[in-house]
């Protein structure tokens, strides 16, 4: 892949998801992954006052007065104290409402991160691709890739950010690593029985076991250094070596320079309501709609254009449901429209809109710097007399200017490629945002219900974040393509446990210290690495014992060992199973 987009690209990340808790130098960073103390214990929290899980033992008049003096309750990173608006704002007996409107936030926060990867980021990521003249298969494995687990990879990253929420990020990875490969997999196999392909699947399998096998080691050493963490980042960038060579191979044996698209290949996330083409919305209503004469429409109107995110003749012929859930987005769609700008390389005008793009010069910066550490940069007075954000909306005004003036509505100006670089940055600001919200939620969730974030990280957050692929993969099936679907089960979730390991753990290493421990004192975290290392072999053995023919029979197997899973999961959680020793 282009060099020196990775190396804007891994700049332009440390920055953006750096947050705030980082550890004195000389002092290695401890993640406890698991529960940090179990419910009934009276333990020390890094050193100073009761673990938060201690609240819900407390009398209820004490909930606001232990959350607000206890420093182990503190949330960094986030823009809303969850855990002071649940113990302090609502009083105790209204507790089920306050959860209640938790989980329709959290819902909304998913649909945030759906919308923005899907309709944003990984729009930019294909059009700076485009722009670097990368080839399909090297694009497939690294820039789609990272759209298509761009919210798995942030929240890791954020989780990992604080030791008391490492759990989430294991457990998310792990979680959806088991739910995609039994689950999902089964699933297509279910819905389209098919031959899989031979050789990626190996490939990808063989890769992913390695990865699983790298974190069982970490967690067992209960330690990441910095040569762990680049073998993570080092054994993906290999596997993209591997699979360019697999591919330029295959070409030279088929004696064509040319060949389609290989089913390791992951497929853009499509939208199903928005099948047809920019423009006129179908064959059978662009006729009717198109003008007579040609005309040139006013920046007014344009920019007004631009920024409505319903198409009225489309809501007319959807169902219901679908109106709903549009109406639900529309609110994020709106505000995503006037903060990031899209590079369409598919259209005649590169998606050019010169009010709304001009508009972004200003908003984008804007939303980058408030959002960074909750807005902290953005509010930093410079000589305690003038805002950042101050500066920034006068440069931005100026640039704005002078792009409106120096260029036209019709044809988009030869730097229009820079806008994908800006909207790759600002998508990325908007989902390592959702995504701080979330691991915060979660945390906050967990400790009402006196969870682990482990088991947080594997249902609510590996769901989540597996929804898009459950549907799409599920619906490339459908529609004819159930090796292509089958084989972005294993080889897109190799990017979310690479990257999100690697980096999430690169991220927070002490350049004095560069050493992150692990403390998986719970039985829960072993279960969950010993289900996936599980679930590989068992694909790696019955996939080829079957010669590569898969059935109902496969699915099935696939989908009751994932709630053979869940069961011992839950029962590990709630101390049913539980090693004799720890009592």
């Amino acid at each position: 892949m282009g060099q020196g987009a990775m190396g804007q690209g891994a700049a332009g990340l440390a920055g953006v998801l750096s947050l705030a808790g980082a550890q004195p130098a000389g002092t290695p960073l401890l993640l406890d992954v698991g529960r940090t103390v179990s419910p009934g214990r009276d333990a020390l929290s890094h050193g100073r006052g009761l673990d938060c899980w201690e609240v819900r033992k407390q009398n209820s008049s004490e909930w606001c007065r232990f959350i607000r003096s206890n420093p182990d309750c503190r949330m960094d990173g986030g823009f809303l104290d969850y855990l002071n608006g649940v113990f302090c704002v609502f009083p105790p007996r209204l507790l089920p409402l306050a959860v209640t409107l938790y989980a329709l936030w959290l819902l909304y926060l998913f649909i945030i991160l759906g919308v923005t990867a899907e309709k944003f980021f990984c729009p930019n990521l294909s059009a700076i691709s485009t722009n670097l003249k990368l080839s399909h298969n090297v694009a497939g494995v690294t820039f789609l890739a990272f759209g298509n687990g761009a919210p798995d990879v942030f929240s890791a990253v954020v989780a990992f950010s604080d030791p008391r929420t490492a759990g989430l990020a294991i457990g998310a990875i792990f979680g959806a690593g088991v739910f995609v490969t039994t689950v999902v997999a089964g699933g297509i196999a279910l819905v389209k029985p098919f031959t899989a392909a031979s050789r990626p699947f190996l490939r990808d399998v063989i890769f992913y076991m390695l990865a699983v096998f790298l974190t069982f080691m970490v967690l067992y050493f209960g330690r990441i250094r910095l040569g762990e963490a680049l073998g993570y980042l080092g054994l993906y960038v290999f596997y993209v070596v591997t699979v360019v060579l697999c591919t330029w191979i295959h070409r030279r044996q088929r004696g064509d320079g040319t060949a389609p698209p290989g089913p390791w290949e992951p497929e853009m996330p499509t939208d199903s309501e928005e099948p047809e083409p920019s423009g006129t919305n179908s064959s059978d209503y662009g006729e009717e709609y198109r003008p007579l004469l040609p005309s040139q429409e006013t920046s007014l109107r344009i920019l007004t254009t631009a920024l409505s995110p319903l198409d009225y003749r489309k809501w007319r012929r959807k169902p219901w449901y679908w109106r709903l859930f549009k109406a639900f987005r529309v609110p994020v769609e709106l505000v995503l429209l006037l903060t990031v700008p899209v590079v369409d390389p598919d259209k005649d005008d590169l998606n050019w809109k010169r009010p709304l793009n001009c508009l972004h010069i200003l908003t984008s910066p804007l939303l980058c710097i408030l959002t960074l550490k909750s807005g902290a940069y953005g509010l930093y007075q410079i000589q305690g007399v003038f805002p950042v954000w101050g500066l920034v909306t006068l440069v931005g005004s100026v640039l704005a200017i002078i792009i409106f003036i120096t260029t036209s509505n019709e044809e988009p100006p030869k730097y229009h490629c820079v806008f994908a670089f800006l909207g790759f940055l600002a998508s990325a600001m908007w989902i390592n945002a959702a995504a701080t919200e979330l691991v915060n939620i979660l945390r906050t969730l967990g400790i009402i219900f006196q969870l682990s974030n482990t088991v947080l990280g594997l249902t609510l957050l590996a769901w989540g974040n597996s929804i898009g692929d459950t549907f799409s993969d599920l619906t490339m099936a459908r529609q004819g393509y159930p090796r292509m679907a089958f084989s972005a089960c294993f080889g897109g979730i190799i990017f979310n446990i690479l990257v999100g390991v690697g980096l999430g753990c690169l991220l927070q290493m002490s350049s004095s210290q560069p050493l992150v421990k692990l403390e998986p004192d719970s039985l829960l975290v072993w279960v969950l690495a010993g289900a996936l290392g599980l679930s590989l072999v068992f694909s790696f053995v019955s996939v080829p014992a079957q010669c590569f023919q898969l059935g109902k029979a496969y699915g099935v197997c696939l989908i009751t060992y994932y709630l053979v899973f869940l069961c011992v999961a839950l029962l590990t959680e709630f101390r049913v199973i539980h090693l004799s020793t720890s009592d």
